[in-house]
């Protein structure tokens, strides 16, 4: 029998993703032709942090209790895999932010455009990008007369796990002149026109989509095979032009700080987090979610285990495809502007060197989360035992 902390533990715990994958990923896919990147997905989630992958044993070096430390999947739209993502990146982009205000910012796809995304998630996603970068760009150099910089994370989920495109964007409240001698500060509570920035976007989106059908880089399987008609696509594309597109600006950040605690909620977000999963029974999976209309009431949802499995796997996207991109003077290749930047506004130009930290460490300062404490006696400290291998394939002949 378990010990009564155990027993309290077990009951506690919740049901996670991988236990839904482990139980009714089998069957789902017998019943569906699945692509490799989904069929990856669904075993990376399934082994994660089990036996399957290996691990260690670890000691409590006070109570003695032993607890197996099972290896990660690290695969990027597994829910268990992402604080250790996100703590890294965060510890990366503290030492890039300015001492300026910052605006937050989300462009909204119409849902007319959402079966063919998800047949073209790599064209139409990177579309989605630029049409966005180049607006925002283009509104620094007219109305602040220089370069912005923007980090721009991409979204493809709505609370209730079905297909939602949107990007949110993260805007420095300022600019670098065009002859990078001068930081130009945008006002403190306005950026730019809400109305113009959503005209202007959506030129731009349906100018690069046009261009895209044109030169023939879209694929039309299963429900968009009308869209290949030429005729067809020329009406999408006059319904789209005559809708309004949704742009949202939020209050800006009044400091930096405000903008970690951004980036700690919205950064490498998985399109359903393990605590909002409360339970899977009778082929069921009961989950809670907000309304955007009533943001601080919680909900929740149910759906058939086979409906929930197949909107999650909405939202996995191509092997290799950055979902948060920077801009403008944020850059990759524009190392030299930032550190314009950082001169004109009293800091030293170069970056400082991140502090090197284990996994352990940087997890409890990020988050809070001490790897090391004994989860029975919360007094020790667990230290490695021994290494647990990986299990040998069965031998299904």
């Amino acid at each position: 029998m378990l010990p009564v902390v155990e027993r309290a533990a077990a009951q506690k715990r919740r049901c996670e993703l991988g236990d839904i994958f482990r139980n009714y990923g089998e069957p789902y896919r017998h019943n569906h032709s699945l692509p490799l990147s989904h069929l990856r997905v669904m075993r990376a989630v399934e082994r994660c942090r089990t036996a399957a992958l290996g691990g260690h044993l670890q000691q409590c070096d006070a109570c003695g209790f032993e607890h197996p430390a099972y290896n990660s999947c690290r695969n990027r739209h597994c829910p268990k895999c992402q604080s250790l993502a996100k703590a890294r990146w965060l510890e990366k982009q503290k030492l890039k932010l300015l001492p300026v205000g910052y605006f937050h910012l989300v462009f909204t796809l119409p849902h007319e455009l959402n079966r063919l995304i998800l047949v073209n998630k790599k064209p139409l996603i990177n579309i989605l990008f630029k049409a966005v970068s180049e607006t925002l760009l283009e509104f620094a150099r007219t109305h602040l007369g220089g370069t912005l910089g923007l980090t721009t994370v991409l979204h493809t989920w709505d609370q209730i796990l079905l297909d939602h495109f949107h990007l949110h964007c993260l805007v420095c409240a300022g600019a670098l002149s065009g002859d990078q001698n001068r930081w130009i500060p945008a006002r403190k509570n306005f950026l730019f026109p809400v109305k113009a920035l959503s005209l202007v976007f959506r030129g731009k989106f349906l100018q690069f989509l046009k261009k895209a059908f044109d030169q023939k880089k879209l694929l039309f399987p299963g429900q968009s095979a009308p869209l290949a008609d030429a005729e067809t696509f020329t009406l999408l594309l006059k319904t789209l032009r005559q809708k309004p597109w949704v742009v949202y600006a939020k209050k800006p950040f009044a400091a930096p700080d405000s903008v970690l605690d951004y980036l700690a909620r919205y950064i490498h977000r998985v399109a359903l987090s393990n605590d909002r999963i409360l339970s899977t029974h009778n082929g069921e999976v009961t989950f809670s979610y907000r309304d955007r209309k009533n943001p601080n009431q919680r909900n929740v949802m149910r759906l058939q285990t086979e409906e929930f499995i197949r909107r999650f796997l909405l939202h996995v996207i191509p092997k290799g495809f950055m979902r948060v991109r920077h801009f403008g003077f944020l850059a990759n290749n524009a190392k030299e502007r930032l550190s314009k930047c950082r001169q004109l506004l009293g800091l030293l130009p170069a970056l400082p060197k991140p502090p090197q930290r284990s996994t352990h460490q940087l997890m409890l300062a990020l988050t809070g989360i001490d790897l090391t404490r004994c989860p029975r006696c919360r007094k020790g400290t667990l230290i490695f035992r021994i290494q647990l291998p990986i299990p040998a394939p069965q031998d299904s002949s």
